[in-house]
């Protein structure tokens, strides 16, 4: 909850307009990105080229005359030493190419949260409870102002404590909110894959903001009476990234412990986060985020290719939190009344593209077809080398992704991301009906949007998806996926009953009668 929210472009406060826009990527890119990128590549090519050697050289023996190799065979007979070491040498080769060879991770599944119908919050249901909560005039105006072109429908979902009046966020009811989230998902999962949770051999759980005693991770293990040597983590005060964080986490534990499951589960919490004071800048992830959570399913077991979804093929993660600025831009912390929320600051869409540039920097050589990547050195070069006045050529990721899932953080970020990337409408679609639908569920919205995907059946094999989201601190992950078959949607998803409704067309925030298939 504390991460990859933008405020929307109509505040009440406005911010000069170089805080409320991501910078243009021409400006400038820093080349130690572009060859940490590059040396990704060559780790993963040194791998690769030793397979078609291979290749060629049991081919070549196929080949080879049957009275040659019994020649051979008599010539290395007077030479054993020799064969001694050709023969040590491939065994260590063999060995260490087997060793060191990444494991291929599949995505068998993943199933999202849908809130019961009575949890829904209408914006005057909202504005009502907000008023009889004591917030002042001015705050009330500004959160109307923010709810209107932030996106949002008003069928997203707040938990159960928030609808009573009072409101109650107690430790029980945070609890509560956490369990049917995180148990509803994961129910899901279960029912969907035929897995038992006696299978699972690695569990990571992130939720930002609500970090109990016993842990959440620990909470999943008693409900599902998990085994007892599982390797479990819990990550917090990470972000809405943190999803991406918990999927690379998991990826390296799976390059460890061989033939099992590992589980990722996403979420926030929202019913002891809700901020009551009258700050501007505190106020808008109440008008934003709301609740929702994901389970993934991640297998190494060669036997899961054949049912899995996707196959996991690089995490790029970015972490600005050397700067000052960058990483108090969204922070924690009490106002002058002593209540707690997170600020955001006037230069989070700024701090967010510096990042999100650094990022695609490192990740374009991974993944860029080889035109876009030889346009894109060249002037890099040009510019570096002859001081040349000339914008670095920004490549075309369309090439090399089909799909995208943006974090639903807030409208602003999906616009500017869809301009400086020069996507089309399409590809934000995803991104712009999961936050109109859901909200901001935080980590978990970048599968909110895969699952949008899915049930518009858009998702072929061979597909690449990027995932990019970002997080307090300041971060900027991606995950990149490729589907391994036509992917349908999960029986459970939580676009079943209004996929149909979508698209929807949405002007200044608002969705209009007009919709679209």
């Amino acid at each position: 909850m504390n991460g990859g929210v933008a405020p929307p472009p109509p505040a009440p406060s406005p911010s000069p307009p170089s805080h409320r826009r991501l910078p243009d990527f021409l400006q400038s890119v820093n080349l130690k990105y572009v060859k940490l990128g590059y040396h990704y590549l060559i780790t993963h090519l040194l791998t690769l080229l030793l397979l078609p050697l291979m290749a060629v050289i049991i081919l070549e023996a196929g080949r080879t005359d049957p009275d040659d190799l019994l020649q051979l065979w008599v010539h290395l007979q007077y030479n054993l030493v020799s064969v001694l070491v050709l023969s040590a040498v491939l065994v260590f080769g063999a060995t260490v190419y087997v060793l060191t060879r990444p494991r291929p991770v599949y995505l068998v599944d993943f199933a999202c949260y849908k809130p019961p119908d009575h949890l829904k919050v209408r914006f005057e249901e909202f504005l009502h409870h907000s008023k009889l909560c004591g917030f002042s005039d001015d705050a009330l105006e500004f959160q109307r102002k923010i709810l209107e072109r932030s996106g949002l429908s008003e069928e997203t979902y707040v938990p159960e404590a928030m609808h009573l009046i009072p409101p109650e966020p107690t430790m029980a009811n945070a609890r509560a909110e956490a369990e049917s989230v995180m148990f509803g998902a994961l129910d899901n999962l279960f029912k969907s894959t035929g897995v038992k949770p006696k299978d699972i051999g690695i569990l990571v759980v992130n939720c930002s903001l609500f970090n109990p005693t016993p842990s959440l991770s620990a909470m999943i293990v008693n409900k599902y009476k998990l085994r007892g040597n599982i390797r479990s983590f819990n990550l917090g005060g990470m972000g809405c990234s943190a999803g991406v964080i918990a999927v690379d986490l998991a990826r390296d534990m799976l390059q460890v412990h061989r033939n099992t499951y590992a589980v990722v589960v996403s979420t926030e919490n929202i019913t002891q986060n809700w901020y009551f004071g009258n700050r501007k800048s505190m106020l808008i992830p109440n008008c934003l985020f709301r609740v929702g959570g994901a389970a993934v399913l991640l297998s190494n077991r060669g036997a899961d290719r054949r049912r899995a979804k996707y196959c996991l093929k690089h995490v790029v993660r970015t972490h600005k939190g050397a700067d000052q600025k960058a990483f108090s831009c969204v922070y924690q912390e009490q106002d002058s009344e002593g209540k707690t929320g997170v600020s955001l600051s006037k230069d989070l869409m700024a701090i967010a593209g510096g990042a999100l540039k650094t990022n695609i920097t490192t990740l374009g050589p991974l993944v860029l077809p080889i035109s876009e990547q030889l346009l894109f050195f060249a002037t890099l070069v040009a510019k570096k080398t002859f001081n040349a006045k000339i914008k670095p050529y920004i490549p075309d990721f369309k090439l090399a992704f089909e799909h995208f899932c943006i974090h639903a953080g807030g409208r602003a970020v999906i616009d500017e991301l869809e301009k400086n990337l020069q996507l089309e409408p399409v590809h934000v679609e995803a991104s712009r009906m999961t936050l109109h639908r859901f909200g901001n569920t935080s980590s978990s919205s970048i599968w909110y949007e895969l699952a949008y995907m899915e049930a518009k059946g858009r998702v072929r094999r061979g597909h690449r998806i990027w995932q990019i989201a970002f997080g307090s601190g300041f971060k900027c992950n991606s995950a990149v996926w490729q589907a391994l078959r036509n992917v349908r949607p999960s029986p459970e998803s939580p676009w079943e009953d209004c996929i149909d409704r979508y698209p929807v067309e949405l002007v200044d925030g608002f969705a209009t009668n007009n919709s679209q298939q």
